[in-house]
C-alpha cells in the first residue's frame, strides 16, 4: 500500500515538472495558428521584408490607455500581437515600446503625466470614448495612438480606433520613413547614369536653338557629383560619345535614344555630320530613358528643338532614381482636356470632386499632374490616370499618349461615353433636368486599335442600390438601375489583388466591348475584372437618370451581364505606327492693340533654316510590355463613390488597381485582406423553394420522428424492464 502512494507522489512530481517545462517553453517558443480565410492576423511578406531590411533605427512609441472598455480594449491586445510579430521578423534596427499614459495607477502617476506631455510632443492627444460603468454611461479621455521615429522624422497614427488596415497603415508609414537612406544602402550595385552626347553637336548647336549643349556634359557630371554625396556614392556617371567611341552609336541605338543628321552649312564651315544625345538611368533590370531635345513641327513657323534645362536635371534625375529604386513613385493624373479637376474651383459647389481619391493616393504616392498641352516625358512615370476627358485630344496629344504606352507607361483610363449638359434656358417647354451626349475625344481611335472599345449606351441592372422613399411618397424602396450591385460572382477574384474584393457598386457604367480576333492579332491579353449581373439590360439613344422615366426592366430573353471593367495586357501596337509625327498645334498670339500683324512679323528675327536637318526620336512602332485599365465610368473615383479611409471594397479595388498598374501587388494583397465586408451569395430560386419547405413541412417532419423514436425506444425499454421481471 505505501509503495502504490509513493508512486503516485512521484507522478505528480513528474507531471508538475513537464508543466512547468512546457509553460517556460511556451513563453521563450512563441508561435500563432491564424485560422481566418484571409490571414488577417498574419502579417504579409511585404511587412516581413520592410521590417527586415531597415538599415537605421526605428523606434515606436505606442501611448495607449489601459483598461478601456471593448472594443477598445480589443484594439489593444492587436496592437501587441502584431508589433510582436514585426518584432519576430525584424533585424535588431526595429524597437517599440507602449508608454503608461493611465493616471490613476497610484505610484506611477507622475511617470504617466511625463508620457502623457511625451505623446502631446508627437501630435497625439486624447480622444473622447464612450464607457458603461456600475450601470451608467460615461465619456473618459484616452490615449490610443503611436509615433514611429526614424533618426530626425517622425510618422504618426493619432488615433487607433479600429483593427482594420491597421497593418497596412504601419507598414506603409515605415516605408515613408525607410526611404531614401535604407533603399540607398540597400542598393547591391550602383546605379549607372549613362550621357549619350556626340561632340559633333556642338558646331551645329547654335543654328538649332540649343545653346547649352556645349557645356550641358560638364553640368550634368557635376550634379551627378553632388547627388552622390546624398545616395551614398550609389551614382555612376559616364559620358559616351559615339562621335569619339566606335561603339557608343550601337549601345545607344539599343536605348532608342534620339539621332540627328543636319546638313553641310558652308558660312558657317560646318561639314554634314550626324550625331545622338539622350541619357540613360538603369539598375538591373530596369532602365529609364530620358529625352533631352524635344522636337516641335510647327505649322507656318517649322521645325523647332528644345533642350531641357541643366537647372532641371537635379529634379529629373530625383524623380527618376526614386522610381528605379520604388521610393515615393509618381502617379500621373492627366489634368488638360476636360478631365475630372483633382481641386474643386471657387463656385463650382455642385462639381465633381475627387478629394477621397486625392486623399487615398497620397498615402502610397505623388500625383503628378500632367497637360498634354504643354507636352510631358513618360519616363519615370510608371502609370497615367485619365479620367472622364470632355475635350477632343489632337494627334500631338494622342501621339504622346500613345508614345508614353508604347515605353511603358501604363494607363488607367475612366471613361464616360456621355457628357451631362445642363438644361438650356431657351428649352423651357421640354420636361427639366440634364441631357446627355455623346462624347468623341479621339481615344476612340487609339482604343480600336488596340482592340477594345466603350459602346455609347448605360447599363441598367436589376441587381441595383434601392433608394428608400419618404413616407409622404408612399414609403418602400426604389430601383436605381443606373446603380449596379456588382456582388462576388461577377468579381474576377483569379487576381491575387482582386480576390478579397466582393463587392462594389457601380454608377452610370457603360458596357467594354473586347475585339477577340484584333485583341488576338495583336498579341494582346484581356482581362475581366467585373461585369454586372445577368439581369442587365442597356439604356441608348435618350439617356435619363430620373428613375420614372427609366421604366420597368425589359424581358428576361432580352436581360444579360455586361462587362464593366477590363485589364488589357502586352506589347500594344503604336496607333500611328507608319504615320509621321504629328504636329503640334501652333497656339495663337493675339496681336498687340495698335500693332498690325505684318509690323510683328516684320519685327521678329529671321529664323534659321532647319529644313535640311533631320532628327529621329526615340518613337516606337512597337511597345514594350504595359497594361491598360479601362473602365465604362469615372463615377468609381469620386467622392459619391470613394471614402477616404479606404476601407470600403471601393476604395480598396481602386487602390488595387493602382498598385496592380505600378507593378505592387503585393501592397494591394497587403491592403485588402483585411476586408471585411463578406456577403452571403444569393441562393437560387429552387434552393430558395426548398429551404422554404423544409421550414414549413421538413422540421415539423423531424420532431414528429424524433418523438415518434423516443416513444418506441421508452417502449423497449418497458418491454426489457418486464421480461426481467418475469424471468426472475
Amino acid at each position: 500500500m505505501a509503495t502504490r502512494t509513493y508512486e503516485k507522489y512521484i507522478k505528480f512530481a513528474i507531471y508538475l515538472v513537464v508543466l512547468v517545462l512546457l509553460n517556460i517553453a511556451g513563453l521563450t517558443l512563441f508561435f500563432r495558428w491564424d485560422l481566418t480565410a484571409n490571414r488577417i492576423y498574419s502579417l504579409s511578406e511585404t511587412s516581413q521584408r520592410v521590417v527586415a531590411t531597415l538599415k537605421e533605427p526605428l523606434t515606436i512609441k505606442v501611448f495607449f490607455t489601459k483598461n478601456l472598455p471593448a472594443p477598445h480594449n480589443n484594439t489593444e491586445r492587436y496592437l501587441h500581437d502584431l508589433l510582436e510579430e514585426y518584432a519576430l521578423h525584424a533585424n535588431r534596427n526595429f524597437n517599440y515600446r507602449f508608454y503608461d499614459v493611465s493616471p490613476q495607477e497610484g505610484d506611477v502617476g507622475l511617470q504617466a503625466s511625463e508620457n502623457q506631455q511625451q505623446a502631446t510632443d508627437y501630435g497625439i492627444n486624447p480622444v473622447q470614448i464612450q464607457a458603461i460603468e456600475e450601470d451608467e454611461v460615461k465619456f473618459k479621455r484616452a490615449y490610443m495612438g503611436l509615433a514611429l521615429i526614424h533618426g530626425d522624422v517622425v510618422e504618426k497614427i493619432p488615433t487607433i480606433t479600429s483593427i482594420d488596415g491597421l497593418e497596412y497603415k504601419l507598414t506603409t508609414a515605415i516605408q515613408k520613413l525607410n526611404n531614401k537612406t535604407s533603399a540607398f544602402l540597400n542598393l547591391k550595385e550602383k546605379i549607372q547614369v549613362t550621357l549619350f552626347l556626340s561632340s559633333s553637336l556642338k558646331g551645329v548647336a547654335p543654328y538649332m536653338g540649343l545653346d547649352e549643349l556645349p557645356t550641358f556634359a560638364q553640368g550634368l557630371e557635376a550634379i551627378v557629383a553632388r547627388l552622390n554625396t546624398k545616395t551614398y556614392d550609389k551614382l555612376a556617371y559616364r559620358h559616351v560619345d559615339p562621335s569619339k567611341d566606335p561603339d557608343g552609336e550601337t549601345l545607344a541605338g539599343q536605348y532608342s535614344i534620339m539621332k540627328l543628321n543636319w546638313p553641310a552649312i558652308p558660312e558657317a564651315n560646318i561639314a554634314e555630320g550626324k550625331g545622338v544625345i539622350g541619357l540613360v538611368m538603369r539598375y538591373g533590370e530596369k532602365t529609364v530613358t530620358m529625352p533631352l531635345i524635344n522636337v516641335l513641327r510647327i505649322p507656318i513657323i517649322g521645325t523647332q528643338y528644345q533642350m531641357v534645362s541643366i537647372d532641371e536635371m537635379e529634379n529629373l534625375l530625383n524623380d527618376n532614381l526614386e522610381a528605379l529604386v520604388d521610393i515615393n513613385e509618381n502617379l500621373g493624373y492627366l489634368v488638360s482636356n476636360g478631365t475630372l479637376a483633382l481641386d474643386q474651383a471657387p463656385g463650382q459647389r455642385n462639381a465633381a470632386t475627387l478629394r477621397s481619391f486625392s486623399t487615398l493616393v497620397a498615402d502610397s504616392y505623388s500625383l503628378k499632374r500632367i497637360d498634354l498641352k504643354e507636352g510631358f516625358t513618360q519616363e519615370g512615370l510608371q502609370s497615367l490616370v485619365i479620367a472622364r476627358p470632355t475635350e477632343p485630344f489632337s494627334d500631338y496629344e494622342l501621339y504622346q499618349i500613345d508614345q508614353a504606352l508604347m515605353h511603358g507607361t501604363n494607363l488607367a483610363l475612366l471613361l464616360d461615353a456621355f457628357v451631362e449638359r445642363a438644361p438650356s434656358p431657351q428649352r423651357a417647354m421640354l420636361p427639366p433636368g440634364p441631357t446627355f451626349q455623346p462624347i468623341d475625344t479621339g481615344l476612340e481611335k487609339l482604343l480600336a486599335t488596340y482592340g477594345v472599345k466603350i459602346t455609347p449606351s448605360m447599363v441598367l441592372d436589376e441587381n441595383c442600390y434601392k433608394q428608400r422613399l419618404p413616407q409622404e411618397m408612399g414609403g418602400g424602396e426604389r430601383p436605381i438601375y443606373f446603380a449596379p450591385l456588382i456582388k462576388s460572382a461577377h468579381i474576377n477574384q483569379d487576381l491575387p489583388f482582386m480576390k478579397d474584393i466582393r463587392g462594389l457598386i457601380a454608377l452610370k457604367m457603360s458596357p467594354v466591348e473586347i475585339d477577340p480576333e484584333r485583341i488576338d492579332q495583336n498579341g494582346l491579353k484581356a482581362i475581366r475584372l467585373f461585369s454586372s449581373s445577368e439581369q442587365s439590360w442597356e439604356m441608348k439613344d435618350r439617356i435619363t437618370l430620373d428613375p420614372m422615366m427609366i421604366g420597368s426592366p425589359p424581358p428576361a430573353e432580352d436581360l444579360t451581364a455586361y462587362p464593366l471593367a477590363y485589364v488589357i495586357e502586352g506589347e500594344f501596337p503604336s496607333h500611328f505606327a507608319g504615320q509621321p509625327i504629328p504636329e503640334k498645334p501652333a497656339d495663337p498670339a493675339p496681336a498687340a492693340e495698335g500693332v498690325e500683324e505684318t509690323d510683328i512679323d516684320a519685327a521678329k528675327p529671321a529664323s534659321k533654316d532647319l529644313s535640311g536637318f533631320a532628327s529621329s526620336s526615340n518613337r516606337r512602332d512597337k511597345g514594350v510590355p504595359a497594361k491598360i485599365l479601362l473602365v465604362g465610368s469615372a463615377e468609381l473615383i469620386q467622392d459619391s463613390v470613394l471614402e477616404a479611409d479606404g476601407r470600403t471594397p471601393n476604395s480598396m479595388f481602386m487602390m488595387n488597381v493602382i498598385d496592380y498598374l505600378n507593378n505592387r501587388v503585393d501592397v494591394a494583397v497587403m491592403r485588402s485582406k483585411e476586408q471585411r465586408f463578406n456577403p452571403l451569395e444569393d441562393p437560387s430560386p429552387a434552393t430558395r423553394t426548398m429551404t422554404k419547405a423544409f421550414n414549413m413541412i421538413g422540421l415539423p417532419i423531424l420532431v414528429v420522428l424524433f418523438g415518434l423514436g423516443v416513444w418506441l425506444r421508452r417502449l423497449a425499454r418497458k418491454k426489457r424492464i418486464q421480461a426481467m421481471f418475469q424471468e426472475s
